[in-house]
């Protein structure tokens, strides 16, 4: 039977792996700067016109390039997110697999980019999401002084869609939990009411027959 630690090793190594292997492939194609595009590297890779593309940059601040330049405080809360993690991940029973595995993925965000903060003082980003409709792209610039949604990587997502799956799982539970509520409220109140007619029925004692 395969367990928690299946379904969180598993995660944790491919979310890892693509994150990694993804990061390698960008230094080594894409153009952080004017050195790099003399020594023949591509400045972006479109992947869908007008909406999608690759860049190389650098983000010394959390995911989705926020909170830039905290470079230590991001490295000690991934220390503090892994004792987390395994923490919870020790609490769940062995049949828990879908936990385990959304936890696998939620630590192979946290060290994917703390390996980059660790190597170079940095985090490479490259997924770049943007829009050049005229109608969308006057109002998000006028709107949040941007047309291009945070560049970010594959740890980034690994980290959201975990994050995500979470919350989803436990809005699930909940409304089971409810639901049981009121199954429970239900048969107490079923259980009352019988027992209430119990009470108002009485059996009828035997008249006594008085011969002349």
């Amino acid at each position: 039977m395969r367990t928690k630690w299946f379904w969180f090793s598993l995660w944790l190594v491919v979310g890892l792996v693509l994150d990694q292997a993804s990061k390698a492939w960008v230094q080594h194609t894409l153009a952080y700067d004017r050195s790099d595009e003399a020594a023949g590297l591509v400045r972006e890779i479109p992947v869908i016109d007008g909406w999608l593309s690759f860049v190389h940059a650098h983000n010394t601040g959390a995911a989705f390039s926020m909170m830039e330049g905290m470079h230590y405080l991001f490295l000690v809360f991934t220390v503090v997110a892994t004792l987390v993690v395994c923490d919870m991940l020790r609490r769940l029973p062995l049949s828990a697999t879908f936990q385990g595995g959304v936890l696998g993925l939620l630590i192979s965000g946290a060290w994917g980019n703390g390996i980059d903060r660790v190597r170079f003082g940095y985090v490479i980003d490259f997924v770049r999401v943007y829009t050049e409709k005229p109608e969308w792209r006057e109002w998000l610039v006028d709107t949040f002084g941007t047309n291009t949604y945070p560049i970010f990587n594959v740890a980034d997502a690994a980290l959201l869609i975990g994050v995500g799956l979470f919350a989803i799982q436990s809005f699930m539970m909940n409304d089971d939990d409810d639901d049981d509520a009121l199954v429970t409220d239900t048969s107490s109140v079923e259980d009352s009411d019988l027992e209430t007619e119990e009470d108002v029925v009485q059996p009828t004692e035997e008249t006594e027959v008085i011969e002349p």
